[in-house]
């Protein structure tokens, strides 16, 4: 599996609009081949700062499939007016996982 992981500076104020656009967003990027989850967390010390994390499957999958599909038109079209500046997208391969007790 590979994270995709984004930090995305939104607007000051626009943190309410943003979150209803990545509502409708979502849907866009779960039905993609190769994909398998996601989260989205917004920064406490920073709140116009959210932190995306999307598993893949293959760094394609995210890269050829999804940033080349008719969905990410949409994608850009709902969130990139939010963002300042653009965000840095980087993918991550696991190293070490842990769980609570284990």
């Amino acid at each position: 599996m590979i994270l995709e992981h984004a930090l995305l500076p939104v607007l000051p104020g626009r943190e309410a609009e943003f979150e209803a656009a990545f509502a409708l967003a979502r849907p866009l990027i779960e039905r993609q081949p190769g994909f398998l989850h996601l989260s989205l967390s917004r920064g406490i010390e920073s709140p116009s700062t959210y932190l995306l994390l999307v598993g893949w499957e293959s760094v394609e999958a995210h890269e050829q499939g999804f940033r080349g599909s008719p969905e990410y038109q949409e994608w850009r079209t709902l969130l990139h007016p939010f963002y300042e500046p653009f965000p840095v997208v980087e993918h991550f391969v696991g190293v070490l996982e842990g769980v609570l007790g284990g």
